[in-house]
C-alpha cells in the first residue's frame, strides 16, 4: 500500500479565483474594505491598550477611483504590515492575519475570520499592487513594501518610500469588469455594503453649501468637503434607552425613503447564546401579504452580508423590515451553512419569541391602539399563527376576531359571546362570517333579526387562518359564511319546518325558477320551507367546495379552482310572495316574471348582478314603480 499528499499546483489557482471564489464579482470592494477596517480596528485595539507608540491620528478609509489608469485603490491608516508579514499572509493563500489577531485580542471586533478575501480583487484586476508600512516602522527613514502580483503564482516585493503607516490596495481593473471604474457603480456598491460599517469610508469630495451674511447681503458660499459614505455607530449598536421614537423613524426612512411609516418596532439586543442585534420594523401591510426577500437585511459586524434571510428568518416573519447584525454568522455565508447551523436556529427561534412578546405588550398596555392597527397586523399574526407552532400559542393572548359592528375580541371571548346562540347539533359553535359586508348586508341584517353575530373575515389569509382555527379541538369551532346556507341551517338543529304548500305546487315552483334561472350557470334551484320572514329566494354557496376552490385559486392550482363559480338558488316555499301570489299566478309571462325579478334580487343580494345585467335589472324596477 502506497501513500501520499495530493499535490495542488499553484498555477490552477488563479484563474479558480477569478471565476468561482465568489459568485459575485462585486464583492470584491466589500472584501478589501472589510480588511481595509479589519486593520484599523487592529490599530485602535492597539492603542487602547497603550500598545502604540505614535499617535493614532486619522484613520478614514479612501477608496479612489483613477479611471483613466483603469484603476481603483482602497486605502487605510490602519496596523499596516511588514515585510515577512507581507510574505506571511498574502502568499499563503487562506492564511487569515485576523484569525492570528483574534487568537491574540478576543472581543476585538475583527470581521475576518477567513483569508481567502483578499484573492477577490483578481476576480476583476489583471494586476495587483498592495504598498504598505507597518506601524512598528517609526524611524525617520523607514521604508514601506510593495508587493506585485499580475494573476498568477508569481510575484514580486520591494522596498519603496511610504511616509504613513497603513496599506495601499491597488486594483488595475481588466476589461471586462470596467463597469467598476463608473463612479455611480462604486457609490452603489458602497451604499449596498459599507453604509455602516464602523470606520468612516472617504469616496472622494462633494459640496457643501453654507448661507453667509444676513437679509439683502446674505449669499451662498460653496466648499468641498469628505463625502463620508457610512454611519459608523448605526442605531441597532445603540442601547434602546439612548434612543427616541425619532431615532427610529428617521433610520426606517434612511432604509426605505418611499415606504409608509412603520406602525412599531423591536429592538434586538442579546449575546448569549450567541450574539445578536438589530431593529424590526412592523409595516402597514393593509389586506396584503406580498412577501419581499430584500426588506430584512443581514449584517455581520456591521458588514452587509444580504438581503435573502429565507434561512435565517421564518417566512412568516419576512414581512417585517430592518436590519439583524450577528457575529456568529460569516460574510462568506451559503445557504447549506445556514440550514444547518444550531445558532441560525436559535437567531430563528429568538426573534420569533421577541415578536410574539412585543404583540402581547402592546396589547396589553393599550388594547384601543391594538385595535385600531389590528387591520395590518391581522395578516401579520395569522401568517405567523399558520406558519408556527409556539407563536400559535403564544398569539391566543393577543389574536382577534372583529365582526360586522366593528368590535373586536379575543378567541375565547368569542366562543363564551356566541356559545348560547350558535352552538349546532354537533355540539360545535358556529362563527359565522362575511368576506364582503357591503355587498351582503341584507344577508347580515337578516342573520342579526335572527340573534346571531357575524365576523368580517375579508383578509388575503382568513380562509387558510379559519381553517387552521377548525383544527384545533380544544377551540371546538367551526366557520361558515353567511351565505353558505340558509338562515335556518347555518347554525344546524333538529328543528325540521314544513311547506305550505303541497308536492305539485312545489314542483311548480321549482320549474318556474328554473326557467328563470337558466341553463349552464352553475347555479341549481331547491325548494325548502323556511320562516315566512326569511328571504323569498337565498343564494347560497356550499361552504366547503366554495373554500377549496378559493384556496386552489389563491395558489394557482388547477382543478376545482378551474371550475366556473357554483351556487344554490333556494326557493322560501313558505314566503308570502311565493304562497300568496307566485303560486296563484296563471303559468306564463307574469309567473316568469315575478321569478325572475326574486332570483335578481337575491343576486343583488349577494353582490352577484354587475354590469350590464345590474343596469337591466334597475330600469326594469323602475318600470315597474
Amino acid at each position: 500500500m502506497q501513500k501520499g499528499t495530493i499535490s495542488v499546483q499553484t498555477e490552477n489557482i488563479f484563474p479558480i479565483i477569478k471565476k468561482f471564489l465568489y459568485s459575485d464579482h462585486e464583492i470584491f470592494l466589500r472584501e478589501l474594505i472589510s480588511n481595509a477596517v479589519d486593520a484599523t480596528t487592529k490599530l485602535q485595539v492597539l492603542a487602547m491598550r497603550d500598545a502604540l507608540k505614535t499617535e493614532i491620528g486619522d484613520t478614514t478609509i479612501q477608496i479612489i477611483v483613477e479611471p483613466d489608469e483603469k484603476r481603483i485603490i482602497v486605502r487605510d491608516r490602519g496596523i499596516g504590515m511588514t515585510e515577512d508579514e507581507v510574505l506571511k499572509y498574502l502568499n499563503q493563500i487562506a492564511f487569515s492575519s485576523a484569525a492570528e489577531f483574534l487568537e491574540k485580542y478576543q472581543d476585538s471586533g475583527i470581521i475576518g475570520h477567513f483569508g481567502l478575501g483578499f484573492y477577490s480583487a483578481f476576480m476583476v484586476a489583471d494586476k495587483v499592487e498592495v504598498v504598505t508600512k507597518s506601524y512598528q516602522q517609526t524611524a525617520k527613514n523607514a521604508k514601506g513594501v510593495k508587493w506585485t502580483c499580475e494573476g498568477s503564482p508569481e510575484f514580486s516585493i520591494e522596498a519603496v518610500k511610504k511616509d504613513d503607516r497603513g496599506t495601499d490596495v491597488i486594483l488595475y481593473i481588466n476589461e471586462e469588469n470596467k463597469d467598476f471604474l463608473e463612479k455611480h457603480r462604486l457609490e452603489g456598491l458602497l451604499e449596498k455594503y459599507c453604509k455602516f460599517l464602523p470606520v468612516p469610508i472617504q469616496f472622494g469630495t462633494r459640496t457643501e453649501y453654507e448661507t453667509v451674511g444676513e437679509g439683502d447681503d446674505a449669499k451662498q458660499e460653496s466648499r468641498e468637503v469628505a463625502n463620508i459614505i457610512n454611519e459608523t455607530h448605526p442605531i441597532w449598536k445603540k442601547a434602546p434607552t439612548d434612543l427616541k421614537d425619532e431615532d427610529y423613524q428617521k433610520f426606517y426612512r434612511t432604509l426605505y425613503p418611499m415606504a409608509p411609516e412603520p406602525m412599531f418596532w423591536i429592538h434586538l439586543n442579546i449575546d448569549f447564546p450567541f450574539n445578536l442585534t438589530g431593529v424590526l420594523y412592523f409595516p402597514k401591510l393593509g389586506n396584503t401579504m406580498e412577501v419581499t426577500r430584500n426588506k430584512i437585511h443581514l449584517y455581520s459586524n456591521q458588514v452587509f452580508v444580504t438581503d435573502d434571510v429565507r434561512d435565517i428568518v421564518p417566512e412568516w416573519l419576512l414581512l417585517l423590515h430592518g436590519v439583524i447584525d450577528s457575529p456568529d454568522i460569516p460574510l462568506n455565508v451559503s445557504r447549506s451553512y445556514l440550514q444547518s447551523d444550531g445558532n441560525v436556529k436559535k437567531i430563528s427561534e429568538y426573534i420569533a419569541k421577541k415578536v410574539a412578546d412585543k404583540l402581547n405588550d402592546l396589547f396589553k398596555s393599550d388594547r384601543d391602539a391594538f385595535e385600531k392597527k389590528w387591520r395590518d397586523l391581522g395578516v401579520f399574526v395569522k401568517y405567523g399563527m399558520i406558519s408556527d407552532q409556539k407563536f400559535q400559542d403564544r398569539a391566543m393572548n393577543f389574536a382577534l376576531l372583529e365582526n360586522t359592528d366593528n368590535a373586536h375580541f379575543l378567541l375565547p371571548d368569542y366562543k363564551e359571546k356566541i356559545k348560547a346562540n350558535q352552538t349546532d347539533k354537533h355540539s360545535k359553535i358556529v362563527c359565522i362570517y362575511s368576506q364582503d359586508p357591503d355587498s351582503q348586508h341584507s344577508l347580515i341584517k337578516a342573520a342579526k333579526n335572527r340573534g346571531y353575530d357575524v365576523l368580517k373575515m375579508d383578509t388575503v389569509l382568513d380562509n387558510h387562518w379559519m381553517q387552521h382555527i377548525e383544527y384545533r379541538s380544544d377551540l371546538g369551532l367551526v366557520f361558515v359564511r353567511v351565505d353558505s346556507d340558509t338562515l335556518d341551517k347555518l347554525v344546524q338543529k333538529d328543528e325540521e319546518k314544513k311547506s305550505v304548500l303541497s308536492e305539485k305546487e312545489v314542483e311548480t315552483v321549482k320549474a318556474v325558477f328554473e326557467k328563470a334561472v337558466g341553463e349552464n350557470n352553475g347555479a341549481s334551484v331547491e325548494c325548502a320551507p323556511l320562516a315566512p320572514d326569511d328571504l323569498p329566494v337565498t343564494i347560497t354557496k356550499p361552504e366547503f367546495l366554495r373554500r377549496m376552490k378559493e384556496m386552489q385559486a389563491l395558489h394557482g392550482a388547477g382543478g376545482l379552482g378551474d371550475f366556473p363559480d357554483s351556487y344554490n338558488v333556494v326557493v322560501n316555499t313558505n314566503h308570502p310572495l311565493v304562497v300568496e301570489k307566485l303560486v296563484k299566478m296563471k303559468k306564463g309571462k307574469e309567473q316568469s316574471g315575478l321569478a325572475q325579478y326574486l332570483y335578481e334580487v337575491a343576486l343583488l343580494q349577494q353582490g352577484m348582478l354587475r354590469g350590464e345585467a345590474l343596469t337591466e335589472f334597475v330600469s326594469k324596477t323602475l318600470g315597474r314603480l
